[in-house]
């Protein structure tokens, strides 16, 4: 495979291409471009939330998950009971129910598990990894037409409390091609550049922004949160699919289980295939929050794949740093069983590599909460058995099954459509690509591919 960089944004992805050609590791590529990510991409993610990655060693041929998502707050403190603020927001045609404020904010994971990434598979100097990222903050960057489609939808949120100075500057909402300017990430990157990630975020100064914004606004997370949290490796569950083996991540996700029931797609006609996998890819039901993915593949065989969100965002920021604080406590659809300070919150993330007897064949990952895996395995699905470009398969229109509706992008087989109709389903037909159905980052050995539905972009070293 050749390296290249595929993620959410055009800034994203050049800033992994910059130190990809510096000769960083995919490691360092990953943390530049998910730093970037935490600028450029502000709707779908940001540095006070959390993520999977996982990482590929090709000396070692080693594989493992990377696991910094975040942690329910409340160590050393007396649990107490705490409103959040209920909003339903409108995906287009699909109505998802958020709950948010400060106590939705669990207790940060990214900056640790960037850290640790770094240290175990690094090669460029930490400060020379935040320097992408920093140029962005201080720059501005450009707004493209999906995150002003995205911000639309997410105005009662984004615009609550400081992030209206961000996103309706003089009272106007950012439009595409507007320039979205966060001077006070160019300080927090700093401070992240100087103290490291663990030590700015943890226990330095982002750390007491976030403790002094928790105590005045009824926050949960504590200083012996912040302290005790740690990022930490684990082994990835390994799969069957045709003749390849995925490796990825299980829990909620529910990728390893369904990719081992996926058939042979390849022969059939198009309504055979979308019937086909409305059968396979139901999911229980529609919500989640905004999230963005990276992947990387370096010179040297080395892969990543990196995926982070801040759920919806509390609608709270960090004073004079435009941090904005992750609402992962109020994802009901991560929320599964009793949670204990110090646990981890359940995710739908699933970033995934696939071998094959060559070696490794594809890594791809997908932003969508519970579209990321209709997403991820149709693009998979797409390029490994039947033979699509990244690119087309990536954009090919895509449909999502739930039990009381199949959401459809324009373009999917109408004969499939029809026939769900004459079964009794609903479907819903949608007036063009959204970001609702997920945001896929891949690269395979035809080369790679950003999501049109997240204005991605994939770039491939020659």
């Amino acid at each position: 495979m050749r390296a290249a960089v595929a993620a959410g944004h055009p800034a994203t992805t050049a800033a992994g291409v910059e130190i990809l050609e510096e000769g960083g590791s995919a490691a360092d590529v990953a943390v530049a471009a998910v730093l970037a990510s935490c600028v450029a991409e502000t709707v779908m993610t940001g540095l006070l939330g959390g993520g999977h990655a996982i990482y590929f060693d090709a000396a070692s041929g080693r594989t493992r998950n990377l696991d910094c998502f975040v942690a329910v707050p409340g160590l050393g403190a007396h649990r107490r009971d705490v409103e959040l603020l209920q909003l339903d927001v409108r995906f287009g045609a699909e109505l998802v129910h958020y709950a948010v404020g400060p106590a939705s904010c669990g207790v940060p994971g990214l900056p640790a598990g960037l850290e640790l990434l770094w240290r175990e598979h690094g090669r460029l100097p930490w400060v020379r990894i935040v320097e992408p990222a920093l140029r962005l903050a201080r720059d501005g960057v450009d707004f493209p037409a999906a995150h002003a489609a995205c911000l639309a939808m997410l105005a009662p949120v984004m615009t609550m409390n400081e992030g209206a100075r961000i996103y309706s500057p003089g009272g106007q909402l950012l439009e595409a091609g507007s320039r979205l300017e966060q001077p006070g990430l160019a300080v927090a990157l700093e401070a992240l550049a100087a103290e490291g990630a663990a030590g700015s975020a943890y226990r330095g100064s982002i750390a007491e922004a976030l403790l002094a914004l928790c105590a005045e606004r009824g926050g949960l997370v504590t200083e012996a949160d912040l302290e005790r949290y740690e990022a930490r490796w684990q082994e990835p569950v390994s799969s069957v699919y045709l003749e390849f083996r995925p490796l990825t991540r299980g829990g909620l996700s529910g990728v390893p289980e369904t990719l081992a029931r996926l058939p042979r797609l390849r022969g059939r006609d198009e309504g055979q295939r979308v019937l086909t996998l409305v059968d396979v890819l139901e999911a229980p039901r529609s919500g989640g929050g905004d999230t963005t993915n990276v992947a990387v593949v370096d010179g040297d065989g080395n892969a990543c794949v990196f995926t982070t969100s801040l759920g919806l965002g509390s609608g709270d920021f960090l004073p004079g740093l435009d941090l904005h604080l992750n609402s992962m406590l109020g994802e009901a659809d991560l929320l599964r069983g009793r949670l204990d300070p110090g646990d981890r919150v359940l995710s739908m993330m699933a970033p995934t590599l696939v071998f094959d007897d060559d070696g490794l064949a594809l890594a791809a990952g997908s932003a969508g909460g519970t579209r990321l895996r209709t997403a991820l395995l149709g693009v998979l699905a797409g390029i490994l058995d039947e033979g699509l470009e990244p690119a087309a398969a990536v954009a090919r229109p895509r449909f999502h099954p739930a039990p009381d509706v199949v959401n459809a992008e324009p373009g999917v087989d109408e004969g499939a459509l029809t026939s769900l109709e004459q079964r009794g389903r609903t479907v819903r037909r949608w007036p063009g690509q959204h970001h609702y159905f997920g945001g896929v980052s891949v690269i395979s050995r035809a080369g790679a591919a950003g999501d049109p539905r997240r204005n991605g972009a994939a770039s491939t070293l020659r």
